[in-house]
């Protein structure tokens, strides 16, 4: 990967949640004080609810970091796509207690007497479930009645939901989660970062992995980085890996807008144009123009000393008719969501052997419009010749199954275009 050529000694941007790159963005830190608050209390719902990708899980992670596990018991409910009577043998099995065998009643007594041995040690349980919009009425009743469970005036049993944006307009709306809904003692909405966190985001990752200023940012990638991720954590992270990739593929240790909309229009052709849905980690082949930028400082949060390019050219060289020609071949052979993208590139850029996508506009005048037909006049010649070998290859095979399967050798010094049909 990118991270011998940068001299990184682990993934930045890896997909897999893990507290240790956990970013205090402003929604982040309102988060976290939501959870202080609602773990104070130690009863009723904490809810975090998010878009996919903004960092519940990660921010959960680095909560459970922060919390004394002698005083805390947490179980994480990994399915949630389930029944009531089956979530419940899962809080069982995170005490503990063995589930085989042993009916709902026999459960609920197993988890009564845990939590009551739990909470003469001090430690009462949180239950965290995730993907909580998945949970089935059933499942989120027996949640509720579990908190229910006390020590004396204390709850043993204190719930933590994390689920995507619907949970939370199911949470606000369903008459039958009227009950639950009056447990909620602490709930927030993760948002995007804003625009002036991403430059810190990525800084704070990279220093974790040994960065040493290779690769720099510049402001643009920033803010084209911004752009095509909406601030979400999980869609920065991938596009940040594929751009990272791409610039350890071209050597360069300055990476600008135009490697950002390299990889952006690469991801449009990978997942038909849908680029601002889930971003995908593919290998990155785009090639871009070979050539040397010289570095200016700029200020961007602390990418303070990253550099922006300079040497590239107003206008991008005008090309000879036949790259004209691949050039409208290419922008009509592709889906128009895709070929949306073309528009992506800064007008300066100067174009990529290999990336017509990037190209500027085509005039297309009158010489334009013969070669192109010229270049259908020749598809259609060689769809018609397909069309003739495959007829006498289907008459070849009947020969040949009639004569026995018995097929006459070719000649090793006849032409093979005597087999062409249209030669």
């Amino acid at each position: 990967m990118y991270n011998e050529f940068y001299g990184l000694n682990d993934k930045p941007f890896q997909l897999t949640p893990d507290p240790r790159f956990y970013f205090e963005s402003a929604t982040h830190r309102k988060a976290m004080a939501y959870l202080g608050y609602g773990l104070a209390q130690g009863e009723g719902f904490i809810v975090i609810t998010g878009e996919i990708g903004a960092g519940k899980t990660t921010l959960v992670a680095h909560l459970m970091d922060t919390v004394d596990p002698a005083r805390v018991h947490a179980i994480n409910v990994a399915s949630t796509q389930i029944e009531g009577d089956d979530l419940l043998r899962l809080v069982a099995t995170g005490l503990g207690i063995e589930t085989a065998g042993a009916d709902k009643a026999l459960l609920l007594s197993k988890i009564d007497m845990t939590l009551q041995e739990k909470a003469k040690a001090g430690q009462r349980t949180l239950l965290i479930v995730d993907e909580a919009q998945g949970l089935p009425t059933s499942a989120l009743e027996e949640l509720r009645m579990l908190t229910n469970f006390q020590s004396g005036a204390s709850a043993m049993v204190q719930v933590l939901l994390l689920g995507q944006p619907e949970f939370r307009d199911r949470l606000n709306t369903a008459d039958d989660l009227e009950q639950l809904r009056q447990r909620v003692i602490a709930t927030h909405h993760l948002t995007a970062m804003d625009g002036d966190e991403i430059g810190p985001y990525l800084a704070h990752r990279l220093k974790l992995v040994g960065w040493n200023g290779r690769p720099q940012f510049t402001e643009d990638a920033i803010e084209a980085l911004r752009e095509h991720s909406g601030g979400l954590p999980r869609k920065l992270n991938t596009l940040a890996n594929r751009v990272l990739l791409l610039g350890s593929v071209e050597q360069v240790s300055v990476i600008d807008s135009a490697i950002v909309e390299a990889v952006v229009a690469d991801l449009a052709r990978d997942t038909g144009g849908d680029v601002e849905g889930e971003l995908l980690l593919q290998p990155q082949e785009q090639a871009l123009p070979e050539s040397e930028m010289e570095p200016t400082s700029v200020s961007f949060g602390d990418f303070a000393s990253l550099a922006s390019t300079s040497a590239v050219p107003d206008v991008a060289p005008e090309p000879e008719p036949a790259a004209m020609v691949e050039a409208v071949a290419e922008e009509e052979a592709v889906d128009a969501p895709v070929a949306g993208y073309a528009s992506l590139a800064p007008a300066n850029m100067p174009m990529a052997e290999h990336a017509p996508a990037f190209a500027s506009p085509v005039a297309i005048d009158e010489h334009t419009l013969d070669l192109k037909a010229r270049v259908a006049m020749l598809e259609a010649q060689v769809e018609e010749q397909d069309v003739a070998l495959r007829r006498v290859l289907g008459l070849l095979v009947e020969w040949v199954e009639a004569d026995g399967g018995h097929a006459p050798a070719m000649s090793a010094h006849r032409s093979p275009a005597a087999y062409n049909p249209a030669a």
